[in-house]
């Protein structure tokens, strides 16, 4: 299954939510590909060493033809792989500038490789252009992470017309697979008031386990690694295993 996590609002722990759903879906034992399609690259600095070593990126695989093989590296954890990124992501929608089948490239790529894994995570930037409605046509569902706070469902309108447009234009199969609440603090009053908005929202749709704030998911990154490696024992480490377990099963309902 072939998953996109978005939302073009910023600082959401979107990025996190891929690192560690990718980890913990690797860790339930299924075979994953992580796909860094955000320029700023967060991904592929939590999981690959050395990255300034190789030459090509997703962007020469979508606009060049480069074989997607030669991008995807190895984690350190058994059964995840990852499709690396580069800064040169950011030029991606100048260069298919024209180009008829502009937002079929990632659809096309991830076909050829596909039946190599469980499951396929995509790393969106946050924004809604050229490189998240590639990522929405290529994807079979959406995982979409919601910050816990006051403005939490500003844009989200936007996100849903587009998913629908996509929906109705160039890929009739996506769905929602789950909206994740994070960046929770269930000590305050305003967190549960969020909490109780975003389900009148999107209802069952709501995964059951939220994300709580944490210092150990804000460090691990920035040590290469995901929270199962840094804290296994952590509170994060916890809630993305069983947020793990809820994707496998609703994966399975599809």
């Amino acid at each position: 299954m072939i998953i996109a996590i978005a939302n073009q609002k910023g600082g959401v722990g979107k990025t996190t939510t891929a690192l560690n759903v990718s980890a913990a879906l690797a860790f339930s034992g299924k075979n994953t590909l992580l796909v860094d399609t955000d320029p700023q690259a967060n991904c592929t600095i939590s999981f690959v060493k050395n990255k300034d070593e190789f030459t090509v990126s997703m962007y020469d695989v979508m606009v060049d033809n480069v074989n997607i093989e030669e991008i995807i590296k190895r984690s350190a954890i058994p059964g995840l792989d990852i499709a690396i990124s580069k800064i040169s992501m950011a030029k991606l929608e100048s260069s298919l500038m024209g180009e008829i089948d502009a937002h079929f490239k990632m659809r096309d790529v991830l076909d050829t490789v596909k039946n190599k894994y469980d499951f396929i995570i995509i790393d969106t930037p946050p924004t809604l252009g050229l490189i998240t409605l590639n990522a929405l046509v290529a994807s079979e569902c959406v995982i979409i992470p919601i910050q816990s706070s006051y403005l939490c469902l500003e844009g989200t309108d936007d996100l849903l017309e587009t998913i629908e447009k996509v929906k109705r234009v160039a890929n009739n199969d996506i769905e929602i697979l789950g909206v994740l609440i994070t960046l929770h603090d269930k000590r305050t009053n305003i967190s549960k008031d969020v909490e109780d908005r975003i389900k009148s929202v999107f209802g069952k749709k709501v995964f059951k386990n939220v994300i709580s704030k944490s210092v150990k998911l804000e460090e691990s990154p920035a040590y290469k690694e995901s929270i199962f490696t840094y804290a296994p024992k952590s509170v994060g480490a916890i809630q993305y295993k069983n947020v793990a377990k809820e994707i496998i099963s609703r994966a399975k309902k599809k």
